[in-house]
């Protein structure tokens, strides 16, 4: 069993090197397949004896995907594009691309004819969650999907399997929100770089791996006396928040995160799979309709402004930082309303910008130095 540190050192590695991770289960014979954000089906590449690896991007120049995305793209999609183009995604067995988005669905075209030695898998989601036939419709997108990874394995997936993966994701999906609660009462060890490193490091493991690893950093937590923090406390909104030159910056004035609404962190493991409810596709498909809070989800009636005033409630956070990725049309959208409400419940909000490619980091600094005087 290893040490607090040593733990928290092998998962701000993964985040750090991914290449790495791929490299060792290939070495292993195992296949993987990259995993699109926000929101892929990894149980199903997980039930198929494959390993899911999650596909943020990261701090690169585009250079190649100019020929395939426009400059006003989504962050990550340029950087997925690039690092598809380049070679560094060589070694992937197929990506899964959820077509979520507008950038999304260009994805799955750019993807199909600019990096044809990785195939591409799109699935649809359906936005109308409310009507029974949503159901029936993710159950076919589910069916496509395994089909297509049949031709990867040569072994159709069955039903055993795919209950083990769901129990599996549930299971991992209980240990991060534990470790979102226990974080906060060590805010001295789990600084906002640290918390993030956490997450992230999900995508880039095996699920069950991942998940006894922070298990352990659950438990050695639980030993440390209780830190009280006498800095500021905030939620992160957005769909990430990186580069960790940012993180960094919060660090320097003291900022604690002690909640997040974001895309790659905590979005993930807000729903469960339904332990009852029919077979396991049935089953994954009911959960997609229990997911909530996302600006990339339909949902009437605007509620993310009312969990986000929740969660400042039950942290004790001062107030929301809106990561607001570059280019990336539904958190803009959704944006004037939670901050609306946020504003009306005595929160205070600020907004910095999120792009991956960016190398100045000082008009973040100064916004967030002057939110933190507000707080």
């Amino acid at each position: 069993m290893a040490d607090l540190k040593e733990n928290l050192a092998l998962l701000k590695a993964a985040c750090d090197n991914p290449k790495a991770r791929l490299d060792y289960y290939l070495a292993q014979g195992k296949k993987v397949v990259g995993c699109f954000p926000p929101y892929t089906p990894e149980e199903l590449v997980h039930a198929s004896g494959m390993i899911p690896m999650g596909l943020w991007g990261g701090q690169v120049e585009p250079k190649l995907a100019k020929s395939y995305l426009p400059a006003f793209a989504c962050p990550i999609m340029q950087s997925d594009m690039e690092f598809g183009l380049n070679g560094t995604y060589e070694g992937l067995s197929a990506v899964i691309i959820p077509a979520i988005c507008d950038t999304l669905r260009c994805m799955t075209q750019n993807w199909r004819f600019g990096v044809k030695s990785i195939p591409m898998i799109p699935i649809v989601y359906p936005q109308n969650r409310k009507s029974p036939a949503s159901v029936d419709y993710l159950i076919s997108e589910f069916e496509t999907v395994l089909t297509m990874l049949t031709t990867i394995t040569g072994n159709m997936m069955n039903e055993a399997a795919l209950c083990r993966s769901i129990n599996i994701y549930n299971e991992h999906n209980a240990i991060m929100r534990r470790f979102a609660q226990v974080a906060n009462d060590h805010l001295d060890v789990i600084t906002p770089k640290v918390r993030h490193a956490v997450f992230k490091s999900a995508f880039f493991y095996e699920k069950g791996e991942h998940t006894a690893i922070v298990r352990e950093i659950v438990e050695e937590l639980e030993k440390l006396p209780v830190c009280h923090w006498t800095g500021p406390k905030v939620v992160l909104a957005g769909i990430t928040c990186e580069p960790d030159q940012i993180l960094d910056i919060l660090s320097e004035n003291q900022v604690a995160v002690v909640a997040d609404d974001l895309a790659q962190e905590s979005r993930q493991y807000r729903a469960d799979t339904p332990e009852k409810g029919g077979g396991g596709l049935k089953r994954l498909a009911l959960q997609w309709n229990e997911r909530y809070g996302c600006s990339l989800i339909h949902e009437l009636g605007k509620p993310r402004g009312a969990m986000l005033v929740k969660m400042c409630q039950e942290t004790g956070a001062q107030g929301v930082i809106s990561c607001m990725m570059k280019f990336c049309d539904p958190e803009e959208y959704d944006q004037p309303w939670y901050e609306n409400d946020l504003h009306d419940a005595g929160y205070h909000t600020v907004a910095v910008s999120i792009d991956q490619q960016v190398g100045s980091f000082e008009q973040i600094r100064t916004r967030i130095q002057s939110f933190c005087e507000m707080l």
